[in-house]
């Protein structure tokens, strides 16, 4: 509401200036006229005709009072003296004043229209008079005034414009009004556009600030009418005037052909040389004989070479250059005294896995093999041993000069330390080495340079089970060794480390023997077992099965127990060790103590009623009646025992004893027969060696 009320303030101060600015017009002529003027003309020139027919009573008459058909009429012709218009239009306007905010535009309406003057900074020369498109925004604001706008005009006529440059692909001048990331922003006709860095020109630009301010030809390549987004091109302009160059220049080219270019572009594997309107290619390997690593090694943007033509294509319109073909080969003039044998020093310039170059002099390179570099059959890198800008020497074993080869080698320079080796390094003798590389299989050590063994696995260790080298050792570390075998034909030299000290095997064959008892340590548990570490520093297997505690738990790491020897190998160097067969043992003799306490008190039964039997047999009447008094005796004594409370147990396990004598000794009423056939029937209850002492004559107390 706020920016309402402002906007009709500032248009009744417009409205105000501008009729001021009408009525000193007309004052200012008014005054001329009169200054022009004598008193004598102004007093005789009658301004006023007074007419004696003039009806001063006309207008109560009816004077102006129109038929509705005259009225018509006239507002007919008084509205064909304006244009039409409408909203959304675009139509052209005659300046009619010009002031410091607004510029007043007539366009054949009923009432002028003000422009905003910022809208016309593009056209610093306008005057009263010059006809301006203008956008209708509105025929009739709230102030009754006419709304037009340049700069919409100027944009939808720019749109047509841009979009009539796309289709028919016609050229547009723009202006560069600033830079951006990735291009410019150019100004065509009031709409932004963007040129990207790309497009230019034909070759790479550096600096894109040298363009901002200038004003170009353009081609439009793109318009996003949803996003209102123009792209256009100063690049195809110029290939347009190159590609008729092109064809001329590719037209008169011949291999062999020298010509002078400027270097446009480097890249890793060339240089493109602009030769006045065409590119050619200049490849890195083109540039110079001897080995380059970059192009910018030797050449420089903007710098203007000769080249000579090596290949061309007319269709695609390539061209292949070089610049070393400028120059002799290097091999043309190769000494000719270096030959097979030669001694000669250069600098490393390649470094691959099979070996490194040496280039003696520029263009002129031999290949050192690794295999020559050294009397070692360790080394596998030729990084271990040179790099990239070492100068070294070496001695020619091959060379071609026809077809431009030379092998070379440097291990060559050293006498071979295999010579007379069997003297020096004899089957058992006993050396130092040093560990250079490590295998699955074994470990390959150095004795001195040039000479390298192999350690087996296997001859590591007598005792310990070692599953890799690093185990036992690492790189660098110095290992006492003896030699095992030697073969001077195939350079091989088998060495052994255990074979140092005496086979602890033998020994251990006495000490771990079977169903011996140790003391170990789980060192390291898998899914099949663990790994034991015995006594004098050999390892063990246990099984899983075989290292389970009596409570029914595995053992752990680092847990200490008795193991018992059930398996050992002195061929394979296997101990096997069972934990879980000490308890079992243990838990087996318990019961088989207890049956065998089982049988012999059954044994001990059978006797004792076989003795009865026969005591039966042989007694006689007198006998039972021993018995019966013995009987008595034994009652005696039990009667007492209970009276006493020390003596309670005792005559509970004695009063079965008594049970069955007592039935023997109550018979002897009976016949014989019938008496023996009773006692027979009460010894299984109980041993019988309680009725025994009766024949023997026991005492009481031997009884009880």
């Amino acid at each position: 509401m706020a920016k309402k009320q402002e906007a009709e303030k500032e248009l009744e101060a417009k409205t105000a200036e501008l009729h001021e600015e009408e009525t000193n017009t007309v004052k200012e002529s008014i005054e001329s006229e009169a200054d022009s003027l004598s008193i004598e003309d102004i007093k005789s020139k009658t301004l006023i005709t007074p007419t004696g027919d003039f009806d001063w009573d006309a207008d109560e008459k009816g004077f102006g009072n129109y038929s509705d058909e005259e009225r018509t009429r006239l507002e007919d012709m008084y509205a064909g003296t304006f244009n039409s218009i409408s909203k959304g239009e675009i139509i052209a306007g005659i300046v009619v004043s010009i002031n410091n905010k607004d510029v007043v535009l007539n366009i054949g309406f009923k009432s002028d229209g003000m422009v905003s003057l910022s809208e016309f900074r593009d056209t610093p020369d306008l005057k009263v008079g010059d006809s301006v498109d203008v956008f209708v925004e509105s025929q009739e604001d709230a102030n009754g005034q006419l709304v037009l706008s340049r700069k919409r005009a100027k944009t939808q006529r720019s749109w047509e414009l841009i979009n009539e440059a796309l289709e028919n692909d016609t050229i547009i001048n723009g202006y560069v009004k600033s830079r951006t990331k990735g291009g410019l922003i150019v100004d065509i006709m009031g709409v932004e556009a963007f040129l990207p860095g790309s497009q230019i020109d034909i070759k790479p630009i550096r600096d894109y600030d040298i363009y901002v301010g200038k004003t170009m030809e353009f081609k439009v390549v793109k318009i996003n009418h949803e996003f209102k987004n123009v792209v256009v091109s100063h690049k195809v302009l110029i290939e347009d005037d190159l590609e008729n160059q092109k064809t001329e220049i590719v037209a008169k080219l011949e291999k062999g052909q020298v010509l002078e270019g400027t270097v446009k572009n480097i890249t890793d594997f060339g240089v493109f040389i602009d030769l006045g309107g065409v590119d050619g290619l200049l490849h890195i390997t083109d540039i110079s004989w001897g080995r380059i690593e970059h192009p910018k090694e030797v050449l420089a943007l903007d710098q203007k070479i000769n080249v000579v033509v090596l290949d061309f294509d007319d269709e695609k319109k390539r061209i292949a250059l070089g610049l070393k073909q400028l120059t002799p080969h290097p091999w043309a003039s190769l000494d000719t005294t270096i030959e097979i044998g030669s001694r000669v020093k250069g600098k490393i310039v390649t470094v691959a896995d099979y070996g490194a170059f040496l280039e003696i002099t520029p263009g002129v390179e031999g290949l050192i093999h690794v295999s020559e570099m050294s009397w070692s059959q360790n080394l596998r890198n030729p990084q271990e041993f040179l790099k990239v800008g070492d100068e070294v020497e070496a001695q020619v074993l091959t060379l071609d000069r026809d077809e431009r080869k030379m092998s070379l080698g440097i291990k060559q320079l050293t006498p071979d330390p295999w010579q007379n080796i069997a003297a020096r390094y004899p089957i058992g003798s006993k050396h130092t080495a040093i560990v250079k590389n490590m295998t699955n299989f074994g470990v390959f050590v150095e004795i001195e340079e040039g000479i390298d063994g192999l350690i087996h696995i296997s001859d590591l260790s007598w005792s310990k089970k070692i599953n890799h080298p690093n185990e036992f050792t690492k790189v660098g570390e110095v290992l006492n060794v003896v030699v095992l075998e030697l073969d001077e034909d195939n350079r091989k030299l088998s060495l052994g480390h255990k074979q140092l000290e005496e086979n602890p095997w033998d020994t251990f064959e006495t000490i771990f023997t079977v169903d011996s008892i140790h003391e170990g340590t789980v060192l390291k548990v898998t899914e099949k077992g663990a790994i034991i570490a015995l006594p004098y520093g050999v390892e063990g297997f246990s099984p899983s099965k075989h290292s389970i505690k009596e409570d029914g738990k595995a053992l752990k790491a680092e847990e200490t127990a008795e193991f018992k020897i059930i398996e050992f190998s002195k061929d394979s160097k296997r101990i096997v060790v069972s934990h879980s067969r000490i308890w079992e043992d243990a838990r087996s003799d318990a019961r088989s103590a207890e049956v065998t306490q089982k049988k012999n008190d059954q044994k001990a039964t059978v006797n004792a009623v076989k003795k009865v039997k026969d005591s039966v047999e042989k007694s006689t009447l007198g006998d039972l009646s021993v018995l019966a008094q013995l009987k008595q005796q034994m009652e005696g004594a039990e009667s007492q025992a209970r009276k006493s409370k020390t003596a309670a147990e005792p005559a509970a396990v004695a009063e079965p004893v008594v049970a069955p004598v007592e039935v023997a000794a109550v018979e002897p009423a009976a016949d014989e027969t019938e008496a023996l056939t009773k006692a027979e029937t009460a010894a299984p209850v109980e041993p019988a060696a309680s009725v025994e002492p009766a024949a023997d004559d026991t005492t009481e107390e031997e009884a009880k």
